[in-house]
């Protein structure tokens, strides 16, 4: 990813703001011209500045109302092969590697807690894990956000 900008910044905090913003809208908004405000975030897509749309649908409205974060530790020969088995559970909606006494921090959604004892147990049945510690999230308190980070920057 290349470094951004005061004007990428800009841009990026135009969009935060209003992520459905035109290009012309941009443009006008930044006094750019559409054709710089085009090749800006052009350049920013190629760059793996912008991630994937469905980071933004909210689980609960497919169903899935309550999250959960698993520590996951596992034979460390054997991580390779669990990413591949973890990544083919649907409810799994990101995984981190993990320095510390876990080697997996995992976030499932689930519908209740029969489902997420399900999920645990899928988990658990994969080739070389070998346990796991369940949290079940209470609540969000800060939610994802890089609006903070955008103002210092600009």
């Amino acid at each position: 990813m290349y470094s951004l900008d005061k004007t990428d910044t800009k841009l990026l905090q135009a969009l935060s703001a209003d992520p459905r913003s035109t290009f012309v809208a941009l443009a006008d908004t930044l006094r750019l011209s559409r054709n710089t405000v085009q090749a800006r975030m052009k350049r920013l897509e190629d760059s793996g500045a912008f991630l994937g749309f469905d980071r933004r649908i909210n689980p609960a409205a497919l169903g899935y109302p309550l999250t959960a974060f698993i520590e996951v530790h596992v034979q460390q020969k054997r991580l390779a092969q669990i990413v591949i088995d973890l990544a083919l559970i649907p409810e799994i909606v990101q995984a981190h590697g993990m320095s510390g006494p876990a080697d997996l921090l995992v976030r499932v959604v689930c519908t209740d807690a029969a489902d997420l004892f399900r999920i645990d147990g899928t988990i658990l049945a994969c080739d070389g894990v070998e346990r796991t510690e369940t949290s079940l999230a209470m609540g969000e308190v800060i939610p994802y956000r890089l609006t903070p980070l955008l103002d210092r920057r600009g």
